[in-house]
Order: C-alpha cells, then structure tokens, then sequence
C-alpha cells in the first residue's frame, strides 16, 4: 500500500475534545515526545486492541502516515490503516474528570489481501481456519511473532496447553495450514509451556 493509498483509507475521527485532551497530555511530557502514535495490536483477530501511544524517536517507523492536527502530530501504523477505517477517538468529561474512549469497529474484522503482512495473513489463517476446529477441544492458538528468519512463532492455550495431542495438532494441522496458505514462511515452532497441563485436553 502506497503513502498516498493508506493516507486516503485513513477515514478516522479524532473529536476537537479528544485533539484537546491529547495536546494536554503531550505538553506534560519530555521534549523527546514528538506526538502520538495509533496502531491495532492483533488486527483482524478477537483479540485486537486499538492503541494510542505516545511517539518517541525509537518508536518511529518509517512507513508511517503522518498527519498533522492542529495541536499535535499523529502517526499511524501503516499495517493498522484498514483496521481504523471508521475509527472514532472522543474524549467525555465526568465526575472522575474525564475519559478518552476510541471507538475502531473494523479492528476486528478480517481483511487480508494480497498486500496483506505475514502477520495478518498468518493471524487470519489462525482465528478463521484454525481456531474454530481447536474449539471443540477448549483450545487455541495464537501468534507471538514472525523471526527475521520467517519463522512464525505459535502459543498454544486453553485445552491445547499441555495437550498429548499438541505436537500432532501443530504438525499435521496447524504447521500444515500456515506453510501452504503463507508460502513466504520458513517453519513454525511453538513456544508454549507445556509442563502446565491443568486445562489440557487429552493428558
């Protein structure tokens, strides 16, 4: 996705009270804050969490969309674009003081292509093909990260953590999925600790 196609998917609202509340926030910190960053931890999975941060000179990432508010800059993750389409930051005084509440009804939801990341790809093959047969058993899988070396790194939960069957799982069903539906993958390892067999499935 180019610059300019991400800056126009980019269709999200930060309110004048919200842009307030952020300036405010920013004028508190060091001089090294160079604005916010907002970003979708696991996008297009259940677990997806839209977050604003604040941006420093290490958080900087070269493909991110800059847009300039009238009080502060704003960067935005390249890869979370689609994912905050139709985003909605405010922010609502109250008898606390006052709360910031973003609203992303698209954070969730699937959306790979084929200019998709290994990740999403990955996550969209865990939490659309995986997940739903290890379901049956109370189990799931997650990613943790894909290594430099394109392995993509697995944590197994619930029934499956401790599982006699995991190694089978990871092997024929789940390894299997991702190497044919994410060809840039090397391998895949999982990382989970398996001596905690409390919720395991088959013991």
């Amino acid at each position: 996705m180019s610059e300019v196609q991400a800056a126009t998917e980019l269709k999200m609202t930060i309110t004048e009270s919200a842009q307030d509340y952020l300036a405010e926030l920013l004028e508190s910190q060091e001089d090294d804050v160079l604005g916010i960053r907002m970003f979708v931890n696991a996008p297009g999975t259940p677990k997806a969490e839209t977050c604003i941060a604040y941006c420093r000179d290490a958080d900087i990432n070269q493909e991110d969309i800059l847009v300039d508010y009238e009080k502060f800059t704003a960067r935005f993750e390249t890869r979370s674009i689609p994912f905050l389409k139709d985003a909605f930051v405010d922010y609502a005084k109250d008898r606390m003081g006052g709360q910031l509440t973003i609203k992303a009804p698209n954070a969730k939801l699937p959306q790979v292509n084929a200019d998709s990341s290994i990740e999403d790809r990955i996550n969209y093959v865990l939490f659309n093909e995986v997940n739903p047969s290890l379901a049956a058993h109370g189990g799931e899988v997650s990613l943790l990260e894909v290594t430099d070396e394109n392995i993509a790194i697995l944590q197994f939960g619930g029934g499956c953590q401790g599982c006699g069957m995991v190694e089978s799982t990871l092997k024929d069903g789940v390894e299997k999925s991702l190497l044919e539906q994410v060809p840039e993958l090397s391998a895949v390892m999982d990382m989970t600790d398996h001596t905690d067999r409390s919720h395991a499935y088959f013991k």
